[in-house]
């Protein structure tokens, strides 16, 4: 080989490596993950949804990517999150955290698939046709929070029997409000509870909130499933020990950050199962074939410190049915 020849191999190497390079990175599918909270306090999560991809032959860095975007709590900030991931030409699009999030995702592409999980019911919201057959490109996991809010006011009104007024907390901005006001204050009177509607959709409201308490004589709360109040949790955890309010609410993260009880689905649980459709979808499934799944796993968990510092005591028939008793 003579020396132009060598000269030319060598450029055509160098030219071809980067364009080899980039053929290898395209080979590796990408995940846009949308989230409405924040990183930190969803770290069990998302490595719930990590056990779901590997579940189905896919590990982050290894043969899947996954590029993070969160939202803070802010709503305002999810249709950009969408069109940025359909402007980055992902393969699929995780939206995590709540209808808001999956509407953002939807209204972005008809396209790309959609994996979610929404507390609502998803046929009802608007975002599919049928829970057997979603249609279109979206699926995911409906968790049923909503539909459990009564079960909630039951357990709290078991823990504290002698509570004839229970606030029920919702945030004004979730589009299914209207929807829990109308179907569980008509349940409670029939329980003998009344049940006056609290609302609050910014930090300043939820301080608001609990102040209005005091003047309906609420003896206890029941907080709405809803990605804002998770976002807030250490605030409503903190006014609910200050002013003496049992309270119960969605999901066991609040109880763990000190909250009296608990009772919903197990979100790592959830959200292994969006990776594991996540997997089915990579490989060539499509969305609009897969069935809408519920929760394989409700959990009731009880933080015994804060029952005793609110001066309560936890019937035996509570603690034998609790999933999870934090000492």
């Amino acid at each position: 080989m003579n020396r132009r020849d060598l000269l030319v191999l060598c450029a055509s190497t160098a030219i071809a490596s980067p364009i080899a390079a980039r053929a290898q990175q395209k080979a590796m599918p990408v995940i846009g993950f949308m989230h409405f909270g924040s990183p930190g306090r969803f770290s069990d999560e998302v490595e719930g949804l990590r056990r779901g991809l590997r579940e189905s032959g896919y590990v982050e860095g290894q043969n899947v990517t996954i590029e993070y975007h969160w939202a803070e709590g802010h709503p305002d900030r999810l249709p950009a999150m969408a069109i940025d991931l359909v402007g980055r030409k992902v393969d699929l699009i995780v939206a995590a955290g709540g209808l808001l999030v999956a509407r953002a995702a939807k209204n972005a592409t008809s396209t790309i698939p959609i994996v979610f999980d929404i507390p609502d019911d998803p046929v009802a919201a608007g975002l599919i046709t049928s829970l057997n057959r979603p249609g279109a490109n979206l699926t995911g996991v409906g968790t049923l929070a909503y539909e459990l809010t009564f079960k909630r006011l039951q357990l709290l009104s078991e823990l504290v029997p002698h509570a004839s007024v229970i606030a029920l907390l919702v945030n004004p901005k979730n589009p299914n409000v209207e929807a829990i006001v109308r179907n569980v204050p008509q349940a409670a009177r029939t329980k003998g509870v009344q049940l006056p509607i609290v609302k609050a959709g910014t930090e300043g409201e939820i301080d608001a909130a609990f102040a209005t308490l005091v003047d309906l004589h609420a003896s206890a709360l029941v907080v709405v499933s809803d990605p804002f109040f998770t976002s807030r949790r250490e605030q409503l955890v903190a006014l609910a020990a200050r002013d003496g309010i049992p309270a119960i609410y969605a999901i066991r993260e609040l109880v763990a950050s000190g909250g009296l009880m608990s009772y919903g689905p197990d979100l790592a649980s959830v959200y292994r199962l969006m990776g594991i459709y996540a997997g089915r979808i990579l490989k060539g499934e499509k969305a609009a074939d897969l069935p809408v799944q519920q929760p394989d796993k409700f959990e009731l968990v009880i933080n015994l410190k804060t029952a005793k510092a609110l001066g309560l005591t936890v019937p035996q028939s509570l603690l034998a049915r609790a999933d999870e008793v934090i000492e």
